[in-house]
C-alpha cells in the first residue's frame, strides 16, 4: 500500500469527496463530509436552532457548567439524565475489569450526552464523559425527556434523527476499524475531531488533545500516532502547537488507496 508520501501531490483532489469521486471498499468518510445526507448537519442547522426546548432550563432541566477535566458522570453511575451539549467538548470513555481504558468518542456542540438511556432499559452507566474543555450542558431528566419526546413530534423526528446518525457513526467506527491501516484511522479521527464538512474555515481542535487519546481512539499505540502526526504535518495535512489545525488535504490520505 502507498504512504501519504506518494499522496502529498494529490493535495488538491481532497474537494472531489464531495462529488463524484469513487470512494474505494473499506475506505470510510467522516459523516460531516457526506454533507447531503448527514443528519447532525440538518439537526444543527434546522432542528435544534429552532428548539426552544433545549436552549434555557425549566421544568425537569437545568444548565450546568462543567470544568475542564471534570467528570459530567461516571461508569456504574444511575442513568437517569440526558445532557445536550451548548458548549465544549466531552469526551466518552470505558474502563475495562482489567483497567484498560479506550475512548469512545469526543463530542461536542449541538451533540446528545448519555442518551442511551432512553433506549436502553439497563440502569446504570456503560461509559464515562469527562468535560475536555470548559463545557455548558443542559441536564435533562429522562422521565421530562421521554414526556416531550411523545409530545412533541417535530422534536422527536429530530431526536430520532440524530440517533441514526449516531447508530451510523458507530457502525462507520467499526468497519474503519477492521479494515483501515492506523494510519488512515487517525486521519478519519482528526478530520471528525476538526468537524471537516463544515463550510467555512477548518476549525481548530480545542483543546489539546493528548496523544494517548488519540491512541485509544485510533486503536493503536502512541508512538505510532507520534510518527504519522510527524508525517502529516511534514505534508502540509495539519499544523499543531498545542492545538491542531486540519487541512482539507488530510482527506486524501483517507481516500486513497
Amino acid at each position: 500500500m502507498k504512504t501519504t508520501a506518494n499522496i502529498a501531490k494529490n493535495k488538491g483532489n481532497a474537494s472531489k469527496a464531495n462529488g463524484s469521486q469513487r470512494v474505494p471498499v473499506g475506505v470510510i468518510i467522516p459523516a460531516a463530509i457526506a454533507t447531503n445526507t448527514d443528519g447532525l448537519r440538518r439537526i444543527k442547522e434546522v432542528g435544534f436552532r429552532a428548539a426552544d426546548f433545549l436552549k434555557d432550563a425549566g421544568l425537569g432541566k437545568v444548565v450546568t457548567d462543567y470544568k475542564k477535566d471534570s467528570t459530567i458522570f461516571s461508569q456504574g453511575d444511575p442513568a437517569v439524565h440526558i445532557f445536550y451539549v451548548q458548549k465544549g467538548k466531552v469526551k466518552i470513555g470505558v474502563v475495562s475489569a482489567e483497567g484498560k481504558e479506550a475512548t469512545v468518542a469526543v463530542l461536542g456542540a449541538g451533540e446528545f450526552v448519555g442518551e442511551d438511556c432512553i433506549a436502553s432499559t439497563h440502569p446504570l452507566r456503560l461509559v464515562t464523559a469527562l468535560a475536555m474543555t470548559d463545557c455548558t450542558l443542559l441536564k435533562i431528566g429522562k422521565k421530562e425527556m421521554v414526556r416531550v419526546l411523545a409530545e412533541d413530534h417535530a422534536f422527536s423526528e429530530v431526536f430520532v434523527t440524530y440517533l441514526l446518525a449516531r447508530n451510523a457513526r458507530v457502525q462507520e467506527d467499526l468497519i474503519d476499524q477492521l479494515f483501515n491501516s492506523s494510519e488512515k484511522r487517525l486521519a478519519r479521527v482528526l478530520l471528525q475531531l476538526a468537524q471537516f464538512g463544515k463550510e467555512g474555515q477548518p476549525e481548530v481542535v480545542i483543546p489539546k488533545i493528548s496523544q494517548e487519546s488519540l491512541a485509544e481512539m485510533v486503536g493503536t499505540t502512541r508512538s505510532r500516532v507520534s510518527f504519522f502526526m510527524n508525517r502529516f504535518r511534514k505534508l502540509g495535512f495539519i499544523e499543531y502547537d498545542g492545538a491542531i489545525k486540519v487541512h482539507s488535504s488530510l482527506l486524501n490520505v483517507v481516500l486513497h488507496d
